[in-house]
């Protein structure tokens, strides 16, 4: 929540020739919140402390480090959420690490594959607890890319976090770093990537269109759904009642099918209207940074409204693609259990899908309707320039958004 390090920001991404320049460099524009724009402040307002600072971790590696008695590595996928590793060759980067304080590489150490073996348990679990002496320390990672072994995502996967903000993961081969997002190394597959994507009008904005138009009734919002055809008749909507993050967007704007920028909607119209605009947006986002639909991509739905089978239908027909549900309590920490499992068998090079293969699979919950491939095939790039028509005619605000209203999400690497 951090938003005081603006600064520091704007600092490290003129150093790399701006900030699309850093976003291909370490998969992310500099955020107020990531590691490094934190340690540069530090660095320029407190320089005694951070010149007797011997080493600098993240959460993660700090938890690796208790249970081995010695400092941890950083892996590579918290640590690209730092706006200081190359995310293509997996170091750090040395512009990024000289523009943000001297001698930082050694206060780091090296990164690691998240996959890696760092060491045996600390004597001190053995005696005092029990352990094995055997016991191995597989490098400990983030919250977010622990969530993506929890839900056992595969290449061409995306999943979808639909709350009060929607996140959306996505595994990617061939990333495509923009100014929106975040791409990170993959955590199970180290020659591919992941990437979140963060859209705060999520839940809070269906539950007010459901109570404006629906009678505060889901069961009514579900039957507007089903009795509105594919498409909406052309019909487009735009809702961010707060600022947005994915875009830089405030208010309500709907427009005809002739593009004809209109006041409202009848009631059925704008409830599919909200939820073909907010799957929409998120499929043309997720392909802005690399992702395609595959033929074996599969949806993994989950968060409140993943109970709702009209909303997942919606998705499915957005996306041509089957939506899944499954149980994500504790992703982060099954997860975990996950990666410890694949790290002792990544030495045999053992995929991590092997490695989960017995887990319970998750549940079907819609498939496309037949034809919505050919409706949203050709609303698509119509939503994306009424989008980009939107922010060309919308007056910004003068800096960015500040940090301290971005999600409730976390995001890996932050503010350490």
């Amino acid at each position: 929540m951090d938003s005081s390090t603006t600064a520091q920001c704007r600092q490290l991404e003129a150093a790399v020739g701006g900030a699309q320049a850093l976003s291909c460099l370490t998969g992310s524009r500099a955020y107020e919140r990531f590691t490094g724009n934190q340690i540069a402040k530090i660095y320029q307002q407190n320089p005694e402390a951070y010149s007797h600072t011997e080493r600098i971790s993240l959460v993660s590696s700090f938890a690796a480090s208790l249970f081995l008695g010695s400092y941890s590595p950083i892996d590579c996928s918290d640590g690209s959420g730092m706006n200081l590793l190359q995310i293509k060759d997996k170091v750090w980067s040395r512009v990024c690490l000289a523009a943000c304080a001297p001698h930082l590489e050694e206060k780091l150490g090296s990164p690691v594959p998240s996959c890696s073996v760092v060491g045996a348990i600390s004597s001190y679990y053995v005696q005092r607890y029990g352990f094995p002496p055997g016991c191995q320390v597989v490098a400990f990672t983030g919250d977010n890319p622990a969530s993506l072994a929890g839900m056992r995502l595969e290449e061409g996967d995306i999943a979808v976090s639909l709350g009060t903000s929607d996140t959306l993961f996505l595994w990617l081969q061939e990333p495509m770093p923009a100014l929106e997002g975040h791409i990170f190394c993959n955590p199970v597959g180290s020659q591919h990537y992941m990437a979140l994507l963060c859209f705060k009008n999520g839940s809070l904005m269906r539950e007010k269109i459901r109570d404006e138009s629906a009678s505060c009734s889901w069961s009514e919002f579900s039957e507007a759904l089903r009795s509105t055809e594919m498409g909406n008749g052309g019909n487009l909507g735009f809702y961010f009642d707060v600022m947005e993050i994915t875009p830089e967007i405030i208010g309500r704007h709907r427009f005809s099918a002739e593009n004809h920028k209109v006041p409202a909607f009848p009631r059925d119209v704008e409830i599919r209207a909200l939820i073909e605009g907010q799957f929409m947006a998120k499929r043309i986002h997720a392909e802005g940074l690399g992702y395609q639909v595959m033929p074996k991509t599969k949806i993994l739905a989950t968060g409140g409204a993943s109970h709702n089978r009209d909303i997942l239908q919606v998705l499915a027909d957005v996306f041509g693609a089957p939506v899944y549900v499954i149980d994500t309590a504790n992703s982060a920490c099954v997860g975990s259990a996950y990666r410890a499992f694949h790290g002792l068998a990544a030495g045999t090079d053992v995929p991590f899908s092997e490695v989960v293969r017995l887990a319970p699979p998750p549940r079907l919950a819609a498939t496309p309707t037949p034809g919505a491939s050919q409706v949203y095939e050709a609303l698509l790039p119509r939503y994306a320039k009424l989008e980009q028509r939107i922010l060309s005619q919308t007056q910004g605000p003068p800096e960015r958004i500040p940090q301290a209203q971005a999600p409730l999400l976390t995001l890996p690497a932050q503010t350490h």
